[in-house]
Order: structure tokens, then C-alpha cells, then sequence
């Protein structure tokens, strides 16, 4: 019998007279599909071998009852939405947060949530925590709407409390200074330190950084997490920092004390551990560099789409946090030298308004 196979599948009849189908690209383990061509098994396995395999085995999936939080979420890890629109970072983070909404409340029926159960579930959150849940919530809510789970989406009214923090500490001038003379260059620690400032980028994507991404003095890569092209300019310092180091025929910069490329949580605790043995504040991060470069830019005057450009930032309000604030300081800076009419602060030579002043003659008296 001979079937109508779609591209890259191969079928044949095995010595027990079963039909067998495999989807099979050049280079890759074959992948075993299930059911006849053209029936809803086979081509529900057709597709999730073409987006790159074969489905992944939830723990306990084949248990989930039909309409559970449980199901859902199962149908939410394996959506394009979850394994490919999210980066790997953000996988694991929000799979964390959903693995325990699931804990409690898995086995309940995914359409009779409410806003209300909802809220009291995040108001015993901090405010931190409760952005992250929303963020987490957000992606598998969609999916449900889409999948028709749901018809209201119970999140929508969910209210948070006012997160006042400004984030990660920015790095100050004195800090800077701190850092970069316990770390001469020639060593890792000084190296990372300048990649973080001078390129202004996150850890995930300063651990990725190379030769291979440097061309004519401009250092140009994709943000590991979104995607979007950052080009920057490798300045004398930054470029001092990397010919200080070893020869390497490495492709990343910055290489662990076995060798290896650093991973993003690996390179944050090893730069923790650089910041302490420095004595620096506990305050310091590596995401507060980025903020000192973003800021002394904004204080230079760059724009808000040169921002974008440089530390490859996708909304306009991102960089419009660093300009606003630095077109701040400068209207103050600017307010001082109108009220004292000297430059910025008190006067060199404050005349009192108790004592007595010698009054000079210049002339005009005979």
C-alpha cells in the first residue's frame, strides 16, 4: 500500500506487518509518529515534529483531568508561546511561579476562576513578588483565552500594590573608583566590570560577548532576551581592558577558572563574590553598572532612541526614565546659576546683610 507522506516523512511496514512513519531531517534523530497519514494523531505529531521535536512528558500529564488547572498548564508548556516566544531565563522563572499556583489549586476547574480568588492570592504576595505572578499569570491566562478555556479573563480587574523601589542601586562615581582600583587591569574581575559599564549591557548577554561580535570598532549582537539588535562602540577603555588579557582562542571574553564560557546566574554570583572581596556595598550590582552607563549617557545628552540603539531597550519610556531624570538635573543646575548668579551654589564672596560694608568711591564726586 502506498501512502501520500508530507515532506520528510518515511513510512514502511515492519516484520510484525505494522505500518511505521518517522520524521527525518539530515543531521537529526528521526522522530516516531503516531497513526495513519491524515488522521488527527499523525498530523498532531507531524507539527510537533516540525517545531523541533517530540513532545516533552509532563510529569503526571496523562492523569490530568480534562479542564484542570492542571491540563491547561499542560497545554500552556507545550504552546510555540511558552517554548519559543519566552527566553530560556524567563521559561524557568515563570514555570517556577505557575508549578506552585498548581500545587494548589491544579486539580480545580481552570473556567471557574475568578478575580477575586485571584486577588486574594496575590495580596499575600510583596510587591516585588506580586509583579512576577502577574507577568507569569499573563502568559498562561492568554493561552487559555485562545484555547477557549476561558471566555473571561480573571486577571484583567486583578489589582497590585504600588512597587515604590527604583530598582537595582546605580553605581556612583565613588563607587566606580572603589571597583576599578582593587581590579588592575589584565584580570577577570576588571574585565567583566568594564564590559558591564562600557557596553552597558545585562549579565546574559555580556557572558555571551566576543571577538567575533567586534567589526571596525563597533561591537554589534542580539540581546539574548528579546532578540533586538544593540550596536555600541568599543571604547580605549574597554578595549584596553580585553588586550590586557591572555591570548584566547576562545569565543566569549570572559571564561570561568576552568575555562568555560560563564553562564548568566554563574557569572552573577562570581561577580558578587568579586564585589565583596573589593569591600564594596552590598547595594552593588552587576544590573547597577548598566544603570551607571545608561545614566552618565542621558547626563551626556544623548536621546531617547540613542538609548534605544545602545543598550537595545524595544520601548521608548525605558530610555525616557534616564532622560527625564538627567534633564531634571540639568534645569536645576541651570535654576542655580540664575539665583546666584555666580555658577552653581553660594557665592564666592557672600556680602552679609548684618554687618556694616566699606562702600568704595569709583569717581563721580569732585
Amino acid at each position: 500500500m502506498r501512502w501520500k507522506l508530507p515532506p520528510n516523512v518515511h513510512g514502511y511496514i515492519n516484520r510484525h506487518g505494522t505500518a511505521v512513519f518517522y520524521y527525518r531531517l539530515p543531521g537529526a534523530k528521526k522522530v516516531r509518529l503516531r497513526g495513519h497519514p491524515g488522521s488527527d494523531e499523525f498530523m498532531r505529531a507531524y507539527d510537533v515534529a516540525k517545531a523541533g521535536g517530540a513532545p516533552a512528558i509532563e510529569i503526571g500529564a496523562s492523569r490530568t483531568k480534562p479542564g484542570t488547572v492542571n491540563a491547561a498548564l499542560v497545554s500552556y508548556y507545550q504552546s510555540s508561546a511558552f517554548k519559543d516566544g519566552l527566553a530560556e531565563s524567563s521559561r524557568k522563572m515563570r514555570r517556577a511561579i505557575l508549578e506552585n499556583f498548581r500545587k494548589d489549586h491544579g486539580y480545580k476547574r481552570v473556567s471557574l476562576m475568578t478575580q477575586m480568588e485571584l486577588q486574594t492570592i496575590i495580596n499575600k504576595k510583596t510587591p516585588s513578588a506580586q509583579l512576577n505572578w502577574r507577568k507569569a499569570m499573563r502568559g498562561f491566562m492568554d493561552h487559555c483565552l485562545a484555547m477557549g478555556f476561558i471566555k473571561v479573563d480573571p486577571l484583567a480587574g486583578v489589582k497590585l500594590v504600588e512597587l515604590k523601589s527604583t530598582g537595582h542601586h546605580t553605581w556612583i562615581t565613588e563607587e566606580c573608583q572603589q571597583y576599578a582600583s582593587y581590579y588592575k587591569f589584565g584580570t577577570r574581575e576588571r574585565l567583566a566590570y568594564e564590559l558591564l559599564l562600557q557596553a552597558g549591557q545585562s549579565r546574559c548577554d555580556v557572558v555571551r560577548m566576543g571577538r567575533q561580535h567586534v567589526r571596525n570598532g563597533m561591537m554589534s549582537m542580539g540581546r539574548q532576551k528579546t532578540g533586538v539588535v544593540f550596536n555600541v562602540t568599543v571604547t580605549p577603555t574597554l578595549q584596553q581592558a580585553i588586550d590586557a588579557m591572555p591570548a584566547s582562542d576562545h569565543l566569549t571574553f570572559l571564561l570561568t577558572a576552568h575555562g568555560k564560557p560563564f553562564t548568566a546566574a554563574g557569572f552573577g554570583n562570581w561577580f558578587r563574590e568579586a564585589c565583596d572581596a573589593a569591600k564594596m556595598p552590598k547595594r552593588c550590582t552587576s544590573h547597577g553598572l548598566r544603570k551607571a552607563a545608561a545614566t552618565y549617557f542621558a547626563e551626556q545628552g544623548a536621546t531617547d532612541h540613542q538609548l534605544m540603539a545602545w543598550f537595545g531597550w524595544t520601548s521608548i519610556s525605558q530610555a525616557q526614565v534616564y532622560t527625564r531624570a538627567a534633564n531634571r538635573k540639568r534645569m536645576a543646575e541651570a535654576a542655580g546659576k540664575l539665583i546666584t548668579g555666580t555658577g552653581v551654589g553660594s557665592p564666592s564672596n557672600p556680602v552679609s546683610q548684618i554687618e556694616p560694608q566699606a562702600i568704595e568711591n569709583k569717581g563721580g564726586v569732585k
